[in-house]
């Protein structure tokens, strides 16, 4: 981690994550407990103690501009073994809703791009239709082949739907998507 800079310390960001995640971030230990069971913390350019610690610091725009918080992938492996209860999954949404509420500089566009996708097929089916989702971010992104080997091998496996299936009560689905715009 680079020097701190006492002049652009920002600790607002500490009430604004512990009331969106409803998680005091008083209660991390920073034991690397959450590190251990990420199966991505490799990838991660902060561990989500170190983002904890950040926030803590009032270090919010190293936080909001940092690959973790969009390579977290909600698994909730560091929630379930963290042994204070830190729902850390539920502070990494909270700061991704926040970097982009924000319009913070994302620092994995194509991730924000394709969780948009995923949203999209969510309002429209009432669930995710895969296919249809790696197709529109392909398209988005103008990276047609980079893993085609992948696409087809969801195909052999039977991961992958050419036609969506739907929800039958539609409308709760959209009730949610309307109560979430409503919110923000």
């Amino acid at each position: 981690m680079e020097n701190i800079d006492l002049d652009h310390m920002d600790f607002s960001l500490v009430d604004q994550v512990e009331k969106m995640s409803k998680t005091n971030l008083n209660l991390c230990w920073h034991c690397l407990t959450c590190s251990g069971g990420c199966p991505i913390s490799e990838e991660m350019d902060y561990s989500p103690n170190s983002v904890i610690r950040m926030i803590q610091f009032g270090l919010k725009e190293e936080v909001l501009k940092c690959s973790t918080i969009w390579l977290c992938v909600g698994c909730n492996n560091c929630s379930a073994a963290c042994p204070n209860s830190v729902d850390m999954a539920s502070i990494m949404d909270s700061l991704r809703q926040i970097a982009i509420l924000e319009d913070a500089c994302i620092a994995e566009p194509g991730i924000l791009s394709f969780h948009n996708k995923v949203v999209d097929s969510i309002q429209r089916y009432g669930r995710a239709h895969k296919f249809e989702i790696m197709m529109r971010y392909k398209l988005s992104e103008k990276d047609f082949f980079s893993d085609i080997d992948l696409g087809f091998k969801m195909f052999s496996k039977r991961k992958l739907e050419i036609f969506p299936s739907k929800v039958k009560d539609k409308k709760s689905i959209q009730g949610i998507f309307e109560m979430a715009g409503e919110l923000s």
